[in-house]
């Protein structure tokens, strides 16, 4: 659910930049790799990695959780689609901060400005209703700022 009332950017000081790279980097490595068509027999389906497996948006929504867990808005963390760099759709999760927005993914521990990336942004998670926001390759935001 998202509350139009939080934050829909995080102050991002030392503690937050030390805690998000923390949660990036711990479930990407308590999860391990799994299309959901092997895991639950179907094409795709959204949902906590409890058992350890998982695919893209599944580390993603795990992330977003454990962020929220430590007390940042839900509002200010985005599930987008994207394009990767083999042309294929991939799941990431963007934070949108008063520095600009950084993406986690599970395929890199490195937490990186949205412009770094080399990903082609499709679409993202509005930040007042579930609808999503189609991005026609535009960021997430437009800030430059890199840490």
């Amino acid at each position: 659910m998202i509350n139009p009332s939080e934050p829909a950017t995080i102050e991002l000081d030392e503690r937050v930049w030390n805690l998000i790279i923390t949660i990036n980097k711990k479930v990407n490595t308590a999860v391990s790799p799994q299309e959901d068509i092997n895991h639950w027999g179907v094409i795709d389906r959204w949902d906590y990695p409890d058992d350890g497996y998982g695919d893209c948006e599944d580390y993603q929504i795990l992330k977003r959780r454990r962020l929220v867990e430590a007390g940042l808005p839900r509002r200010a963390l985005r599930m987008v689609v994207v394009l990767d760099e083999l042309g294929a759709g991939h799941a990431v999760m963007a934070i949108r901060t008063d520095q600009g927005d950084f993406i986690l993914d599970n395929k890199r521990d490195a937490v990186l400005p949205w412009h770094q990336t080399g990903y082609v942004y499709i679409k993202s998670e509005g930040d007042r209703t579930h609808a999503w926001i189609w991005l026609s390759n535009q960021a997430v935001v437009t800030s430059t700022a890199s840490r």
